[in-house]
């Protein structure tokens, strides 16, 4: 039987210190062959294509296969469908709903890695761009530290006034250790905190020790004269040829890790800069493996600027898989019969 997981599905089912800890697992992972492929295309209009495959994980008997249709201007933005596949003969084990998978692997990858390489002390947070992604990444921070301040700014003002609105505490608990092996959890932490919406990307900068960008942006909305000394900043729109939310000056400036360096050349922050790949610091996995420090030099900024990589889909669908399969969620059909 294979297992149908729409939005409701995958988000009744996610709990955050389970899916934290596998991301942080698979990061600690060195990557091994075969190696995945990220297969884009334009479409005649305004979207494009993905395929992403195939999502492995060494300790998961299974791997994903995602498609998606992106359509920046559409809602969601992000349209398509993740297989999950018996690793042993291929059976189609579940099909989940690709923007939901998406937005909560990145969120929470993103607020992993924030939270891993931003100063302990950083206690403002500020977004620049307040769509889903967005919302899933100040989930996954609110769990994992508290903040004293929160601000935004968004295309649509009502958007960014939407994500700071009170939360009620994101699914799952956090009385263990922190998942990510890195900082201690401060068990005070909150969902609620003090939040503003600012008119401008440089008022976010200025008001805030972290920011987040995450936009469609293909010009640069953050220079190296935005932001000071110290500051981190999780930029998550340089996914594709094309799109920036960081200027030049202000990634060789910084000290940059991303997830992957050879996609980041290729189609992410380095690539669309034109930076090489000594430009980069490092990634994240040897972050969390003890190879590199966590934090930066206090002297200068840091910047964190992920591609995606296909096991993080993995990661999360297998999680919600074994869920469902508890919980008997989802809707359960034969697509042999």
């Amino acid at each position: 039987m294979t297992v149908i997981l729409g939005r409701r599905d995958i988000t009744a089912a996610l709990d955050l210190d389970v899916v934290l800890a596998a991301l942080a697992a698979g990061f600690r992972t060195p990557a091994t062959d075969p190696t995945p492929l990220r297969i884009r295309t334009d479409l005649p209009g305004p979207g494009t294509a993905t395929c992403l495959m195939p999502g492995l994980l060494p300790a998961v008997p299974a791997y994903t296969v995602k498609v998606n249709a992106k359509f920046p201007t559409a809602s969601p933005a992000l349209r398509g469908v993740i297989c999950l596949h018996a690793l042993s003969d291929g059976e189609l084990l579940a099909l989940l709903d690709s923007a939901t998978v998406t937005a909560w692997r990145t969120g929470l990858a993103a607020a992993l890695a924030t939270h891993t390489l931003a100063p302990p002390e950083a206690r403002t947070l500020g977004f620049i761009g307040a769509g889903a992604q967005a919302a899933t990444t100040l989930a996954g921070l609110r769990h994992l530290r508290p903040w004293s301040r929160i601000v935004a700014t968004d295309l649509t003002p009502t958007r960014a006034a939407a994500l700071l609105a009170p939360a009620t505490e994101p699914p799952g608990t956090a009385t263990n250790p922190d998942p990510a092996g890195a900082l201690p959890l401060d068990p005070t932490r909150t969902a609620t905190s003090p939040a503003t919406v600012l008119s401008s990307a440089p008022e976010v900068a200025a008001a805030s020790d972290v920011v987040v960008l995450a936009t469609w942006s293909q010009t640069p909305l953050l220079a190296r004269a935005d932001v000071r000394p110290g500051q981190h900043l999780t930029s998550l729109g340089a996914d594709e040829p094309g799109k920036r939310e960081l200027a030049t000056d202000l990634l060789t400036a910084s000290r940059l890790i991303v997830d992957d360096i050879d996609r980041s050349l290729s189609g992410g922050a380095l690539g669309t800069a034109g930076l090489p790949a000594a430009s980069a610091t490092g990634t994240l996995g040897a972050v969390l493996r003890g190879e590199l420090p966590a934090t930066a030099p206090p002297t200068i900024p840091s910047v964190y600027s992920p591609v995606g990589l296909p096991w993080q889909d993995l990661a999360l669908s297998w999680a919600v898989y074994e869920h469902a399969l508890d919980s008997g969620a989802g809707t359960h059909v034969d697509l042999l019969t």
